[in-house]
């Protein structure tokens, strides 16, 4: 079969199927090569070499088939193979006549994301192997029609209201099509998958010995599983831990400082004196005004008043409100608003706020200004009630004018409408109120679609993306 897989030829038909699709012979090498990959180690030369030319053939990348090659990096050489990966394995309605061409190109895409996340090896497991992992595992999700970490943690369905929520209800995904008999069985197997990876890091091991430990590299997926199993570790183990986390910390808070030092922040305050000393001098204005005692015949300019430039910018207290989801499809979002957080902590005249939630909610700006302080504080993971988190949120708002609140989360959320009507009561006090879809180091999240219409529609659009999106929302506030 795989020798003729990619010859298009009538060779194909027989008498019980005179029409055959060479389409499908395709497709079935494909398959035949995933199920190959997943059950036996051995590489089978002849359905590679197949499967290569029926990816090359319909003019996908043939990094599609190297093991090693993660799905990002692909998605990074191809950004436009993006939208193919998300929904790609949901339930398609049935319009008719198949597209057989556009299934074998999905099955090239599928057998990707399924090797990567199922074809895990054995051995020992490095932290780098575990991010990719995650990231393969993401991208899974996503081809389900489901938000990245959501199937591993928990919150299948996109809603903890429970699977009576109509689709076009409050909370519901929207246009996501029920995949509640594939989910059951993919959630838990993902959760173990990654779990058994973790496990062959053997990383309390590895944290029990400085010498290992201090050979880790900190990463976010790495930052991640110490959170999580902060309350197992004890003495040098975690301690070792609590390093690694402040390395990561103080890393992540270079880069961020850089950027929000970038900006001028208030305007210049003419009412205010300028400091005469030689640093604020303005040469070419004191040169300009003194020109009429200009001596041509000394060739000499005498100088009777020097004018210096102001220095003193207008500044309001401000208060900064962050909220932010600490379940565990957010943890990227929280470790970097966690430190965005004490940044702003550190600028004169800005009170900074910060509030983490799940089912319940904490607030932990008494060590705002230290996010190693917070993250110790935090408990991933669990579902999401951002009520709880408001009812901390709103006493805070002293005078709306000069208060902005940062909400960072999927909202993905249990009490939508009511969550929804306390957020636009801020926005109509005259508070600015900035809903962060995702404020991540690669850019990549989701936003429930019903909340990111009614945003819209409220005249406060979801930010989505990199983490610099919010930094310069910020900054435009506080100028």
């Amino acid at each position: 079969m795989t020798e003729h897989a990619t010859d298009e030829s009538p060779a194909h038909a027989t008498p019980q199927n005179p029409e055959v699709d060479p389409h499908d012979n395709r497709r079935q090498v494909l398959y035949w090569r995933l199920l190959a990959r997943l059950f036996d180690h051995e590489e089978q030369g002849t359905l590679e070499s197949a499967s290569l030319a029926v990816v090359e053939d319909i003019g996908l990348p043939s990094a599609l088939l190297d093991p090693q090659a993660s799905a990002d990096s692909i998605v990074q050489r191809h950004p436009e193979l993006a939208v193919e990966f998300d929904g790609l394995m949901a339930p398609e309605p049935d319009e008719g006549a198949r597209d057989r061409a556009a299934e074998v190109r999905r099955a090239a895409l599928v057998s990707k994301v399924l090797l990567n996340v199922f074809a895990s090896g054995a051995g020992t497991v490095t932290a780098g192997q575990l991010a990719r992992w995650q990231s393969d595992a993401g991208w899974l999700e996503l081809a389900l029609g489901c938000k990245p970490g959501e199937l591993r943690g928990g919150r299948a369905g996109g809603s903890t209201a429970g699977p009576g929520v109509s689709p076009t209800g409050t909370g519901g995904r929207g246009t996501t099509p029920d995949l509640s008999q594939l989910i059951p069985a993919i959630g838990p197997e993902l959760g173990a998958i990654e779990a058994d990876l973790v496990k062959r890091m053997h990383l309390r091991e590895v944290l029990a010995d400085p010498r290992l430990a201090a050979q880790l590299t900190p990463s976010m997926s790495l930052i991640e599983q110490l959170l999580r199993d902060k309350n197992n570790l004890s003495g040098v183990a975690l301690a070792n831990a609590k390093a690694l986390i402040r390395r990561f910390v103080d890393e992540v808070a270079e880069v961020l400082r850089t950027q929000v030092e970038k900006a001028t922040v208030g305007a210049l305050d003419r009412s205010v004196p300028p400091k005469r000393v030689f640093r604020n001098l303005d040469l070419d204005r004191t040169i300009w005004k003194n020109l009429t005692n200009w001596s041509p015949e000394e060739e000499r300019l005498y100088v009777d008043r020097l004018y210096y430039r102001h220095t003193a910018r207008k500044t309001t207290p401000q208060r900064l409100i962050v909220v932010v989801d600490q379940s565990g499809s957010m943890v990227d979002s929280m470790v970097n608003c966690t430190i965005l957080a004490s940044i702003f902590a550190g600028l004169p005249k800005v009170d900074v706020h910060l509030i983490a939630y799940d089912t319940q909610a904490i607030d932990l700006t008494p060590w705002v200004h230290d996010p190693f302080e917070s993250l110790l504080r935090t408990n991933l993971g669990g579902g999401t009630d951002g009520t709880v988190a408001m009812a901390l949120a709103q006493p805070k708002i002293a005078e709306p004018r000069n208060t902005v609140v940062v909400w960072i989360s999927d909202f993905y959320e249990w009490r939508t409408e009511q969550l929804f009507e306390s957020m636009a009561a801020i926005h109509r006090s005259g508070a600015k109120f900035i809903p962060v879809g995702s404020v991540t180091s690669s850019g990549r999240g989701s936003v429930n679609p019903w909340f990111r219409e009614r945003f819209k529609d409220l005249g406060t659009p979801v930010i989505s993306g990199h983490i610099r999106k919010l930094v310069h929302e910020l900054k435009t506030f506080l100028a």
